[in-house]
């Protein structure tokens, strides 16, 4: 679609009246909660006392209520315009204006616009007929000037009061939405399945309207309390386009802040609006992990699925030890030269010296199944319930597998076939270790009183 605008005159004034700000240092802390903070410094020039500033290229998904402006003065008021230029808006503000339409035949059509839906639009000609047109798409569009309001970047318009004259900085922040990250992880799983290498990316995706040059990058983990409200509904939504930056190190400076964890690029990057940008977190090996097989007794019923988890510590002494953002682990596995992908379990923040436990999937070889064999009603209040587990091993190698039974506060083992684990006051577990291409059964009985 081809659109004439007799504008450019028009956004030169617009560009001439605007005060000359130069960016300086800017810094981005982005929240895995779709909110990032904006702090910049901008070089001007200002008169003393009253001036008006327009400050361009802020985040079309600016709070402008969170705006916070430094300098030697004082901020009198402070407007965000974001009513920008384009075909549509254009067009509204003249519906009753005369504007001009040249078709691809270089037809010439002028008359009054009385309507304008979309692509569809209504013309009152000179001779006083109407033109409808159900598709302008293959017109060219004529109109006098930019109408007044409309704005070609998104605009803080502030009214300063400045202490002096000459040129000072202007030190500027904001919290806007548009900008978002998160961790991810990529895992790879040795041949026997105990050991894992692991490397952490940060993700970070930028819609907020605006590119964030040469700028400090900081990202914030845990999870804050935001209250909703129409400016973090966004104004803004396009398609990401990807960017990634490959490095062996990590490059983010851990610490915590209040009780969060922040992460600092240890140089200057940019954030290009529309983009995800991935730089590493870091890089660990030799992890010491256990593959086990989970079963749940509650489900009753035969030959059912038996999960798998990958589990391992978060310890300084297991070669990792360190706070590990919330986002999605995706677990590999070697077969040749090449490697297979396994699985993958989306983690929540996870501290240092604590447990992950990476669900997989299901086993393929290994099917377990939970029946009740028995009911006794011994008193009004008093009954008892046998169950009967079976865990078929197909495979060419002996397992364990660790099978879980919810009691609830009611309940007590009365007798067992296999040692049990007391897990606490309402569940029971079994760990049964069962040979290769065999079975292996146990009964248990549970008494519950009311």
């Amino acid at each position: 679609m081809r659109y004439l605008f007799i504008i450019s005159m028009l956004v030169f004034s617009i560009t001439l009246s605007s005060q000359p700000l130069i960016s300086k240092n800017t810094s981005v802390t982005v929240y895995n909660s779709n909110i990032g903070i904006v702090r910049e410094a901008r070089s001007m020039v200002l008169p003393k006392g009253n001036s008006t500033a327009k400050i361009v290229d802020v985040a079309q998904m600016i709070d402008p209520t969170t705006v916070r402006i430094k300098f030697d003065g004082e901020v009198l008021e402070q407007n965000y315009q974001y009513d920008l230029v384009s075909m549509d808006q254009i067009l509204q503000r003249y519906i009753d204006k005369d504007i001009q339409l040249i078709n691809d035949k270089g037809e010439l059509f002028e008359g009054i616009l009385l309507s304008c839906n979309g692509s569809q639009v209504v013309i009152k000609k000179k001779d006083g007929n109407l033109l409808l047109l159900p598709n302008i798409g293959t017109y060219r569009i004529g109109v006098g000037e930019l109408p007044q309001g409309l704005i070609t970047r998104p605009t803080l318009v502030c009214l300063l009061n400045s202490n002096k004259q000459g040129q000072q900085d202007l030190e500027m922040s904001y919290q806007t939405s548009g900008l978002n990250w998160h961790a991810e992880y990529v895992a790879i799983l040795n041949d026997a399945d105990n050991k894992l290498d692991m490397n952490s990316w940060v993700s970070i995706q930028n819609t907020c309207g605006t590119s964030f040059q040469n700028a400090e990058i900081k990202v914030i983990a845990g999870d804050v309390n935001l209250v909703n409200d129409r400016y973090r509904s966004g104004r803004y939504n396009s398609d990401k386009v990807y960017a990634m930056e490959s490095v062996a190190v990590p490059q983010f400076e851990e610490k915590s802040l209040f009780e969060y964890h922040i992460y600092t690029l240890q140089r200057k990057s940019t954030i290009a609006n529309n983009e995800s940008k991935q730089i590493s977190l870091f890089e660990k090996k030799d992890i010491k992990a256990v593959k086990k097989f989970i079963y749940s007794a509650d489900n009753v019923g035969e030959d059912q699925k038996v999960n798998v988890q990958i589990v391992f510590e978060n310890k300084e002494s297991n070669n990792i030890g360190v706070p590990m953002p919330k986002g999605k682990v995706r677990i590999f596995k070697a077969s040749g030269s090449s490697l297979e992908f396994i699985g993958e379990d989306q983690i929540d923040h996870t501290a240092k010296d604590e447990t992950v436990k990476l669900n997989i999937g299901s086993a393929f070889d290994i099917k377990a199944s939970s029946v009740s064999t028995n009911f006794k009603k011994i008193s009004e209040k008093i009954s008892e319930m046998t169950y009967k587990v079976t865990v078929k091993n197909h495979k060419a190698e002996d397992i364990e597998v660790y099978i879980s039974k919810y009691l609830g506060l009611n309940g007590t083992n009365r007798e067992s076939d296999l040692e049990y684990k007391k897990v606490d006051a309402a569940n029971i577990s079994f760990s049964p270790k069962v040979k290769a291409n065999s079975d292996k059964s146990f009964s248990f009985t549970v008494r519950f009183e009311n």
